[in-house]
């Protein structure tokens, strides 16, 4: 495409520009998505887990808690494996330290 006047050039621009700013809001789209799986241990995470270790250690069955709503039985799980993990690691770490 070849520019040969000024209003052909500032024409081009105004397209050139109004191209920018749709890629910048698909950038921005595509930057906040939610891509699901599993969260990272954030705040929100240890919250929840913090709240299913305490009646998990009060006595509370794996199902009575499931059965609240609180979180899944696939996440009660998951949660679980986590907290056996630390003890064992932390099992571990008493041994050594003898």
């Amino acid at each position: 495409m070849r520019i040969t006047t000024l209003d052909e050039a500032l024409k081009r621009i105004k397209k050139l520009e109004k191209e920018v700013a749709e890629l910048k809001a698909e950038n921005e789209t595509l930057r906040n998505r939610n891509f699901g799986g599993r969260k990272k241990h954030d705040e929100a995470w240890m919250a929840a887990y913090n709240d299913f270790i305490l009646k998990y250690e009060s006595g509370m069955t794996l199902m009575e808690i499931v059965a609240e709503g609180d979180v899944s039985r696939r996440t009660a799980y998951r949660y679980l494996a986590y907290y056996r993990e630390l003890q064992k690691t932390a099992d571990d770490s008493k041994i050594v330290r003898k």
